[in-house]
């Protein structure tokens, strides 16, 4: 297929873009550049052979004319930075989304795959929950997720496909590393200080999928026969890899050398969730994932060896969103709309 990946830049997207053309798809990124200094190793894989370097909001029918397939990737990316500005946040994550989604369907994309998140299901009683559940968003961040799945279940049609990948909290390594999710920022306090210790008591649950494991995800479904994922929602993990927050940290803690693990008291944060990952399973042809917690923190070890990663890099701007964009808001190259100025 020919797909246009958008927010090609990011951690995943720099993951997803050599995985499809290892899948032989031709492959073009999108991306605004936010965090292109952000680089934590080169693999020498591949990577994207075009690129249009253009903000998702500005995004006209030439641009996707001529695709396949779309799959989106290109927001705001995390809670904090959400409520840091909920305006943009929705403006960027939910209009710039479904406005991408109209202009496809108006170009005859076909398919489109949508990067959503666990996080909809925001607290739990300590259920389990699948794709039927109850939502329940938290953040301006996991409410434009919301938005932009009823917005495009509504557009879906004989002529256009959408799919929603509700993925479990990311870890493991990516050039464009994010230290900002909870097992890889644990492994670089692991790494970098010999110690992890822990401001919440780490009761909450979250489920937890490597972020191969997305990507695999998210090619099965550009692959899969059209009937099995119409307009379909499908959580993205493995049921065994829902963990307590004190457990990753355990997990972490007994991964890397001579670190020692503190616990605090419980901060306020009512986020807390298990997830089902039984429909993708069953109903995604040729997924599996293929990692676990304890694999992830063995790998980001490795990693971390094999670059000399050092407490200055792991707490740089680079590796964290908010911090970048807050500093790129500072210097003046972008403006409070968060567009680029012009130099």
């Amino acid at each position: 297929m020919k797909v246009l990946v958008t927010g090609t830049d990011g951690y995943i997207g720099s993951q997803l873009g050599p995985y499809l053309l290892a899948r032989r798809h031709e492959v073009v990124g999108l991306d605004t550049g936010f965090y292109r200094e952000a680089w934590l190793y080169n693999n020498g894989i591949r990577s994207f052979p075009a690129c249009i370097n253009k903000d998702v909001r500005q995004i006209d029918i030439d641009d996707v004319t001529g695709f396949d397939a779309v799959v989106h990737l290109a927001e705001l990316s995390n809670d904090p930075l959400g409520q840091l500005n909920p305006e943009i946040t929705y403006k960027i994550n939910h209009q710039g989304g479904v406005n991408l989604a109209r202009t496809c369907k108006q170009a005859g994309v076909t398919r489109f795959v949508y990067s959503s998140s666990c996080s909809v299901y925001g607290t739990g009683s300590g259920d389990f929950k699948t794709e039927e559940s109850e939502i329940n968003p938290q953040t301006a961040y996991a409410e434009c997720k919301v938005n932009v799945e009823r917005d495009l279940h509504g557009m879906a049609d004989d002529n256009f496909s959408p799919t929603f990948l509700r993925n479990a909290t990311a870890y493991g390594p990516s050039p464009r590393m994010r230290f900002d999710l909870v097992l890889n920022n644990l492994a670089g306090w692991a790494w970098t200080g010999k110690e992890i210790r822990m401001t919440s008591d780490g009761t909450p649950w979250r489920p937890l999928v490597h972020v191969l494991d997305i990507c695999q995800a998210m090619a099965c479904c550009l692959e899969a026969p059209r009937d099995l994922i119409h307009d379909q929602v499908f959580n993205v993990g493995d049921t065994q890899q829902n963990y307590q927050v004190k457990d990753i940290a355990a997990i972490v803690a007994g991964t890397f050398p001579s670190c020692a693990l503190q616990l605090g008291n419980s901060d306020g944060d009512n986020r807390s969730y298990r997830v089902l990952f039984e429909k993708i399973a069953a109903c995604l042809p040729g997924f599996k994932c293929r990692w676990d917690a304890v694999k992830g923190a063995e790998q980001l070890l490795a990693v971390f060896r094999c670059v000399g990663l050092t407490a200055a890099a792991f707490e740089s701007r680079a590796f964290t969103r908010l911090k970048q964009l807050q500093h790129l808001i500072q210097t003046d190259q972008i403006d409070d709309q968060l567009f680029w100025r012009q130099a």
